[in-house]
């Protein structure tokens, strides 16, 4: 029996392993890193740290709609895992963002010299 692929579009034997289809991405040590019960405690404790809001809004860095913003918050590795995995339980190495502030800093566009300095601003203040 045959059937069309929706690879290439052509008609293949059911069985066929058509050339065209993309391998299956393997699951990296970092991507599991995420699903751990060390990872989840520790994401928790950063965002307790940076008081539940996200520390770029809270020094109104490009990007910011409103300065106490709670909303939509991940806790970001500055040096991303892929390139350095020791520092993935370092509290000097996690902030708390937004979403549009992580996806800065997932693109570049905010550096983590930048994100680093944020780390020493407090709460209602400038940097130290």
């Amino acid at each position: 029996m045959k059937k069309a692929c929706k690879y290439c579009g052509k008609v293949h034997e059911r069985d066929f392993e058509c050339p065209h289809k993309p391998e299956q991405s393997r699951t990296s040590e970092a991507d599991k890193f995420h699903y751990t019960s060390q990872w989840k405690e520790k994401s928790l404790h950063i965002r307790k740290r940076d008081l539940f809001l996200c520390v770029a809004c809270r020094a109104n860095l490009r990007g910011t709609v409103k300065r106490l913003n709670n909303e939509d918050l991940s806790v970001h590795h500055i040096i991303p895992l892929k390139i350095d995995y020791s520092l993935r339980l370092d509290d000097r190495n996690l902030i708390t963002l937004c979403r549009t502030h992580h996806e800065m800093a997932e693109a570049g566009e905010l550096s983590a010299g930048e994100l680093s300095a944020l780390l020493d601003t407090p709460p209602g203040g400038s940097a130290v």
